[in-house]
């Protein structure tokens, strides 16, 4: 099963890149590069902004995991439309499940991947983690070709309710887990 890692964000809020933030001596991106490989979710496409963090990243990335680059078109456009651009892609299309995941997110886990492929139904267009309070549409399960249909509709509705709006389910996991980092506060 393949994976989309999305990278490409500004990090304005942390004040520094968020991929190349370390925690327990590892590298943002490269945590959730390993945590995506050791639950079988490869090869891993890895969406950056500009060509120049496919070196920056590839350094420190394990140089046997099965990456895919892709440079947004539309530099900081947004999530959504990071999804739209790489759902386009045949290659992806043609999957019947994509794990999606960001660089902000450390602390997720193979097991955690492991629990949302063995967790989504037969009739789910999607499954997305919640912690009992927010929900994490950026690390859901999903199913590209019915999701890409729900977003090229152009909705500018937030995600997590665009994703409501479909078959979904959800995933309860500790907060601990899904925690993501936007300022050096949430890093502690």
């Amino acid at each position: 099963m393949r994976s989309l890692l999305l990278a490409g964000g500004k990090s304005s809020r942390m004040g520094q890149d968020k991929a190349m933030i370390k925690i327990e001596g590892e590298y943002c991106i490269s945590r959730i590069v390993n945590a995506l490989y050791s639950s079988d979710n490869e090869p891993i496409r890895i969406v950056v902004s500009d060509i120049k963090y496919i070196e920056k990243y590839g350094k420190i990335i394990n140089s046997e995991i099965e990456l895919d680059w892709f440079v947004d078109s539309n530099q900081y456009a947004g999530p959504i439309e990071a999804i739209i651009e790489n759902f386009e892609d045949n290659s992806i299309l043609k999957e019947d499940l994509i794990q999606l995941a960001t660089v902000d997110v450390p602390w997720v886990t193979n097991d955690f991947f492991n629990c949302l492929r063995n967790s989504i139904g037969d009739n789910d267009d999607l499954l997305m983690p919640t912690d009992g309070v927010k929900k994490h549409p950026l690390l859901s399960l999903v199913r590209p070709k019915v999701v890409l249909n729900k977003l090229k509709k152009g909705s500018k509705k937030p995600l997590f309710i665009q994703f409501s709006e479909l078959e979904c389910s959800s995933y309860l996991e500790d907060f601990k887990i899904l925690k993501n980092i936007n300022y050096p506060h949430d890093i502690g």
